[in-house]
């Protein structure tokens, strides 16, 4: 299938590859403080204190930002889990059908939780709310992410809908899926 906004999917992908990066690199400062704590105390002086406030925190709010940003790549490269036991059997036309049927609840329950998150985050900015931890973090930021990855889900949806419908219509003996779970 040909995504026309792939660019746009492939940007969340590397987003969400930042974020995890981001998350390695905290934890591997983190462990480094503390093996220098290590060190300066066997040697007999005193902890430095290198550590990072809030870092369970921080690591929290980028792992949401991974894992929303990255729905949408993972989506058009056929990454998330598919049952295709019973869809798997069916002649291709009908399964065109089942498809556009499926493709349509994904994107619905897509569209409510966008809808929601966007009504979330504007509650969070009216309310200037931040987060309960050491560190207080506006939860705009990684509500943002959230909002963000799930609108780039429903346009991968959308997008993959369309296509799968105007398959369904016009040339439905030619519909197919490959291993990946794209047509």
């Amino acid at each position: 299938m040909t995504y026309r906004l792939r660019p746009l999917y492939q940007l969340g992908g590397y987003l969400a590859a930042l974020c995890l990066c981001l998350i390695c690199a905290l934890i591997t400062a983190q462990i480094l403080g503390r093996l220098i704590d290590r060190i300066a105390t066997a040697l007999g002086g005193d902890r430095i204190g290198l550590a990072i406030p809030g870092l369970a925190e921080i690591s929290g709010f980028l792992l949401v930002g991974a894992s929303f940003l990255g729905l949408a790549y993972t989506f058009v490269h056929g990454g998330h889990i598919r049952v295709t036991l019973l869809v798997g059997r069916l002649s291709p036309a009908p399964r065109a059908f089942v498809e556009v049927f499926c493709l349509s609840i994904a994107l619905t329950l897509g569209l409510y939780l966008g809808w929601y998150l966007y009504w979330l985050l504007a509650d969070s900015i009216a309310f200037s709310e931040t987060s309960y931890g050491l560190l207080s973090i506006p939860l705009w930021i990684p509500q943002s992410a959230m909002l963000a990855g799930v609108v780039l889900l429903c346009l991968a949806l959308a997008e993959a809908w369309w296509a799968t419908l105007m398959t369904a219509v016009t040339r439905p003996s030619t519909f197919t899926i490959d291993d990946s779970g794209q047509e």
